[in-house]
């Protein structure tokens, strides 16, 4: 069976300023800094985390660092297309690599928040908010289509069907909705992110789950979210 690496989230109260996975905070880059542009508003996306490629378990791929953006709401205005992994509003930056990414060397961009309890405000506030991982390695499952997961016994069917609510590194996706894979052929998975279940906020809908995809040779990364 595949292996993935579960992910603790490990609050830090200082930046991580090395080339580790991380959450939040600001990206350390390997290369020049890229940072992502929305296609609808020109503004800088949000850093959600980096992903340290040599952590990924059996991924193929040159470069070393994955960077996950994806643009949020401004206060006066809704962005949609955010879940579609071609809709310009979110970004996997690779690196080294080569982007047509629309992008800016900025040394500092919107970043992770949660809300919390600010002295003198009676509604919660968005804080700032960053976090190293502590990954523990297990088995997954195996990769069905529908289709296939459909002609199984009842007990074989749940078992691979997989867990939700985990975020994780490698293994299989489990799908919250129909499988959605973003490359035809020889993808690779990189990376799921569970919103119910992670120390921060991200905006995946209702209850929803991220997952990024690297093509066949590691030269492309994309990302979609889906729903309840």
């Amino acid at each position: 069976m595949p292996k993935k690496h579960v992910i603790e989230f490990v609050e830090t109260h200082s930046p991580i300023t090395e080339p580790s996975t991380k959450f939040g905070g600001q990206p350390h880059w390997v290369a020049e800094a890229q940072w992502p542009l929305s296609e609808e508003t020109g503004n800088p996306m949000r850093f959600i985390c980096q992903i340290a490629l040599t952590q990924v378990p059996g991924i193929v791929t040159p470069a070393r660092m994955a960077y996950l953006f994806m643009t949020d709401e401004e206060e006066d205005e809704h962005v949609d297309g955010t879940w579609e992994p071609d809709g310009g509003e979110n970004a996997i930056v690779l690196q080294p690599g080569d982007h047509d990414l629309p992008t800016e060397e900025l040394a500092e961009g919107p970043t992770l928040y949660r809300m919390a309890e600010k002295t003198g405000e009676d509604l919660l506030q968005q804080e700032a908010c960053e976090f190293g991982v502590s990954l523990k390695s297990a088995k997954d499952v195996v990769y069905m289509s529908e289709k296939q997961r459909w002609k199984l016994p009842e007990e074989e069917k749940k078992a691979a069907t997989g867990v939700l609510g985990e975020s994780k590194i490698g293994g299989t996706p489990v799908f919250l909705q129909g499988d959605e894979i973003p490359f035809d052929d020889g993808w690779q998975f990189l990376l799921q992110i569970d919103s119910g279940s992670v120390p921060f906020y991200v905006n995946f809908g209702d209850s929803g789950v991220g997952y990024a995809f690297m093509n066949a040779d590691g030269t492309e990364a994309k990302f979609l979210w889906q729903c309840a």
